[in-house]
């Protein structure tokens, strides 16, 4: 099954609790923001490196969910949606989106505090807009004390001039501009950062056993805008609170807020490096056979070797395409259609080739195929699988002695008789969300998916896709575009209305090999649910490489909105130029620079992390010669994403991810086809860069 946002994508989970370590303040308690706090002020703790937190937080009339991820050690990011009952008077209710961001300048030591500087609300309306310097320290393991200085929202009672004055008088007053409307929300208010008034908030925590915590702090918090919109009363600074940890690492806070109201708040942790489920849940890989049980099989002719290959090869989930001997080496291509990770396909495929081969054969040369398409070559010599087979270090010992090159030189005919035409399909529910509509801030679509492939010779296939929605919100939304630029993405809400049984994609595509270390794809058809047209692509990605440069054009016309075989009259050319980086650990960067659906022009910039299983967690953003009041609300495109591999949860091999794009709000601006980057998805698991990261499960 593939979850797919609305907005943008292709188409649980198992808690981690956050251990302390001595010398570094880590985070215990989660506040009403979603972050590390105690109940409303902000702590200088840190979430475990990598992990994933998320927040639901209910006071009077207001509800808060975050999603906070901790980037790297000493820096996490936040994505909040709060509902607040009545903030607009005859309007109605207020949905506010807004980001944070919570940078470490010091850990905690044995003598000194830990110290953060933070930023929250800093592109949204600005509602809950604030700055601030943190210190928190760890008395005795238990006890924590926290005391910092805030600005902005953070600067209520007990307000006193900016100590920043000192520095320029223009740290002297803060601005308001928007006063928390919606028509600039999405910019960045650098000229207000750590402006006006400051005030002091303080806390502590204790806890009492390895559940409970108890909470005390002093929040200078007056609510000024609630205040007069909502009636909300602050009778008190003083908020106290209990905290109690679940066994599986979550957490539930009571606290009386204010002297007038309570709050409780739910925090679920995640940790992307740990499935669900335990792994190895699937079929273990073959065992090597002893050398002399090999050589005494009764030896075959070349049509029997082919024959026993691609049957093992099939029950390991694998498809033999290509087979070729030379001397002491034997040279296959294999379509991986089962394991998340290339390696684990290697690994398999390199134990069969062992249990099948006569002796004599010495080296195995694996070409990673894709329709018939060769994109990389790994060669695993035969006496490194047995010698290094119950090697507790295998993983690391056997990438090695491993070598990895371009298939160009290796693959030049062989591709075995009956590999092609080959037919595939798919068939399964699909979930579709859509975020952030004020009448109903999450519709969703249930349906039936069916895609099919045909592939008529390496490298050139039909495919299709159908859809099928079965119960479905999406179309009862009634909100009407008011974009003043082309409506390539905006006007969604008609697609899901005036469409039923639904032709997803309808495509004639080619994938080739120009010349070495280069990929090249074209597409015709019915691209993606919105355009259809012609899409080219051309990528240079050297196996042992950490860039990767790409180029793509294509000329598109907008489809009918009952996604069927019609057009509208809105055609344009569009197309990018892109690199790709792999950067030490961890992270990938992308830039992508070119003209978009609605005529613009201008560069997405993307940065992901993604985990050695696949897991992946990232954000982006596009900015274009659109102008911020002709974009409209969000004043220009951004988002987070996430990606979660199917094995992750189940602990099974699967290729299939569970894909989210999350949106503060869709609109024309930036907008792109569906099909972009493709060429770099399919070879980029193929390269050494990522060959390394899994290559433990080669031996799975």
């Amino acid at each position: 099954m593939k979850i797919r946002a609305v907005s943008q994508g292709r188409s649980g989970l198992l808690a981690l609790v956050c251990a302390g370590v001595a010398s570094v303040a880590q985070a215990q308690s989660v506040s009403t923001y979603g972050t590390p706090g105690l109940l409303e002020i902000p702590t200088a703790e840190m979430f475990d490196d990598g992990s994933l937190v998320f927040t639901g937080a209910g006071l009077r009339d207001t509800f808060r969910a975050t999603m906070t991820f901790q980037i790297l050690p000493w820096v996490h990011g936040s994505f909040r949606y709060a509902y607040i009952q009545g903030y607009d008077g005859e309007q109605g209710d207020r949905y506010d989106r807004s980001f944070d961001l919570h940078f470490r300048l010091r850990e905690e030591s044995r003598h000194s505090p830990a110290v953060v500087v933070g930023l929250r609300d800093f592109g949204g309306t600005g509602i809950y807009a604030a700055e601030y310097l943190v210190a928190t320290k760890t008395i005795r393991d238990r006890f924590k004390l926290t005391g910092g200085i805030g600005w902005g929202r953070l600067a209520g009672r007990g307000s006193f001039e900016n100590p920043l004055s000192l520095i320029s008088s223009r740290f002297d007053t803060r601005d308001d501009p928007r006063a928390g409307t919606i028509e600039e929300t999405g910019r960045l208010d650098f000229g207000n950062w750590f402006q006006g008034d400051a005030a002091l908030f303080g806390g502590a925590s204790w806890q009492y056993n390895d559940r409970l915590t108890f909470l005390a702090e002093y929040s200078p918090d007056l609510y000024q805008k609630e205040r007069d919109r909502i009636d909300f009363k602050v009778r008190s600074p003083i908020n106290l609170g209990v905290q109690y940890r679940f066994r599986n690492g979550s957490q539930l806070t009571t606290s009386v807020l204010y002297g007038t109201t309570l709050g409780l708040t739910y925090s679920y942790f995640i940790d992307p490096r740990k499935t669900v489920a335990p792994g190895g849940q699937g079929a273990s890989p073959p065992p090597l056979l002893p050398p002399e049980q090999v050589n005494a099989r009764a030896p075959r002719n070349q049509t029997d070797v082919r024959d026993q290959l691609q049957s093992a090869l099939q029950k390991e989930g694998l498809r033999l395409v290509y087979l070729s001997e030379t001397g002491e080496t034997v040279q296959v291509g294999v379509e991986n259609k089962a394991y998340g990770q290339a390696a684990q396909a290697l690994g398999r495929t390199a134990r069969v080739l062992a249990n099948e081969q006569p002796a004599q054969t010495k080296h195995f040369d694996i070409a990673l195929m894709s329709n018939g398409v060769p994109l990389s070559a790994v060669r695993v010599d035969r006496d490194d699988l047995y010698e290094l087979e119950h090697d507790p270090d295998n993983a690391w010992r056997s990438f090695s002695r491993a070598e990895i090159s371009d298939t160009i030189p290796l693959v030049e005919g062989g591709v075995i008789t009956d590999a092609y035409p080959h037919f595939s399909y798919r068939f399964g529910p699909y979930l579709n969300f859509s975020f952030f509509d004020p009448d109903d801030p999450l519709r969703y679509e249930i349906g039936a998916a069916l895609g099919l492939d045909y592939t008529l010779s390496p490298g050139f296939t039909l495919s299709t896709g159908l859809r099928q929605p079965i119960i479905s919100t999406l179309d009862d939304t009634t909100r009407v575009s008011d974009s003043v630029l082309p409506r390539v993405r905006s006007d969604w809400p008609i697609y899901a209305q005036e469409s039923n049984l639904r032709v997803e994609h309808m495509t004639a595509e080619y994938l080739w090999r120009p010349a070495e270390n280069l990929y090249a794809r074209t597409t015709l058809g019915y691209l993606e649910t919105m355009f259809g047209g012609v899409s080219a692509e051309l990528l240079w990605y050297p196996t042992d490489s950490r860039l990767a440069l790409g180029v793509e054009a294509n000329y598109v016309a907008q489809r009918d909105f009952d996604v069927l075989f019609g057009f509208q009259d809105y055609s344009v050319a569009t197309g990018h130029v892109s690199a790709y980086y792999d950067l030490p650990g961890e992270f990938h960067a992308q830039v992508d620079a070119g003209r978009y659906l609605a005529g613009d022009y201008g560069a997405t910039f993307t940065l992901d992390r993604e985990f050695n299983n696949g897991f992946t967690v990232g954000a982006f953003f596009t900015l274009t010669d659109v102008s911020f009041e002709d974009f409209g609300e969000g004043s220009f495109d951004k988002g987070v994403r996430l990606e979660i591999p199917v094995s992750w949860l189940t602990g099974r091999p699967s290729r299939n991810k569970l894909s989210q794009t999350i949106r503060p709000v869709l609109r024309d601006g930036g907008a792109r086809l569906h099909v972009r980057n493709r060429l770099y998805e399919v070879t980029r698991e193929a390269r050494s860069q990522q060959l390394s990261r899994g290559w433990g499960r080669f031996w799975r």
